[in-house]
C-alpha cells in the first residue's frame, strides 16, 4: 500500500488499539465479525468500489456501510468499518486487505490478552516448518479444485486441540481465503502482525543443534542492539548448518558462528 491507502490503514488500526484498550470489548469476536466483512467485500467486487469511490463524500460512504452492516454485525464492527470507508484509499482493494489485517490483529489482541501471543507466534512459525517440509499436505491446502469445507476439516484434524484458538482462527481464514496470496507469504505476514504486537522484530534462527538458554539471551539482546528494537527468536534446528548458525531478520540473512557474530554486534554498536 501506498499513499492515501497506507494513511487510511494506519488510522485504521489506530481505531482498532483505542477500542481494543477497553478489556470489555470480545477481541475474538470483532475478529470474527471483521473477517465475515473481509469476506462480503472480497466476493462484492461493486460494492467495495462504491464504499471507496472518491467522488461520493466520506460521510455517505460511511452512512451506506452502517445501513449494510447494522444487524448484521456488533456496533464496534460498523464503527470500525465505517471510519474506513470515510477514509480515502489509493485502490478498492486495499480496503479489502486493510479489513483482513484488521480481523488479524483483533485475533492477535485476544491471544496477548490470554497471555497465549508466545505460543501463537511459535505455532504459526511451526506450522510453516511443517508446510515447507510436507509436500503433500501443502498442495493439500493449496489445491484450488478443493472447498473451503475440505480445507477447514483437514486443518481441524491437524491443529484442533493441539494449537491455541487463535492460532486455528488465524490459520484457517488464510487457507480457506488465500486471496491470491501464497501460503508462506500469509504464514510470513501473520507472523510480522504477531511482533507487532509487542512492537518486536522477529529473527528466524537455524542452528545445527539447539541453543542453550543462555546462547538464546546473548543472541537475542545482541541482535536487539542492532535493529534497535526488541528481538523475538524463532528457533530450527538444521544439522547441515555445520558449527554455526543462520539469522533471518526481513529480507536480512547473517551466516556465522554465534561467536562471530555477537564479536560483530559489539563492534557495530561501539562503531
Amino acid at each position: 500500500m501506498n499513499g492515501a491507502s497506507r494513511e487510511a490503514l494506519a488510522a485504521a488500526r489506530e481505531s482498532l488499539d483505542a477500542l481494543t484498550d477497553n478489556t470489555s470489548v470480545d477481541a475474538a469476536k470483532l475478529a470474527e465479525e471483521l473477517a465475515a466483512v473481509t469476506a462480503l467485500l472480497q466476493r462484492e467486487v461493486s460494492l467495495r468500489r462504491v464504499l471507496t469511490d472518491p467522488s461520493q463524500a466520506g460521510e455517505a460512504r460511511a452512512e451506506l456501510a452502517g445501513r449494510l452492516l447494522r444487524g448484521q454485525v456488533g456496533g464496534e464492527t460498523v464503527d470500525l468499518i465505517s471510519g474506513m470507508v470515510r477514509s480515502r484509499w489509493s485502490q478498492s482493494r486495499d480496503l479489502v486487505d486493510s479489513a483482513e489485517e484488521l480481523a488479524n490483529i483483533a485475533d492477535l489482541t485476544a491471544a496477548q490478552r490470554g497471555g497465549d501471543l508466545d505460543d501463537v507466534e511459535d505455532e504459526l512459525f511451526r506450522f510453516g516448518r511443517i508446510v515447507a517440509s510436507d509436500k503433500e499436505l501443502r498442495a493439500a491446502l493449496t489445491n484450488r479444485s478443493a472447498s473451503a469445507a475440505a480445507k477447514g476439516q483437514l486443518l481441524r484434524s491437524l491443529l484442533g486441540g493441539k494449537a491455541r484458538p487463535a492460532t486455528e482462527r488465524l490459520v484457517t481464514r488464510l487457507v480457506t481465503q488465500p486471496r491470491g496470496r501464497s501460503l508462506e507469504e500469509g504464514l510470513e505476514s501473520l507472523s510480522k502482525l504477531a511482533a507487532d504486537r509487542r512492537e518486536r522484530m522477529v529473527a528466524v534462527v537455524t542452528s545445527a543443534v539447539p541453543l542453550s538458554d543462555r546462547q538464546k539471551q546473548r543472541l537475542g539482546a545482541a541482535l536487539a542492539k542492532i535493529y534497535g528494537r526488541p528481538m523475538h527468536l524463532n528457533l530450527d534446528v538444521d544439522p547441515t548448518v555445520l558449527g554455526g548458525i543462520v539469522v533471518r531478520v526481513g529480507d536480512e540473512v547473517i551466516n556465522g558462528t554465534i561467536s562471530e557474530r555477537l564479536e560483530e554486534a559489539t563492534r557495530r554498536m561501539a562503531g
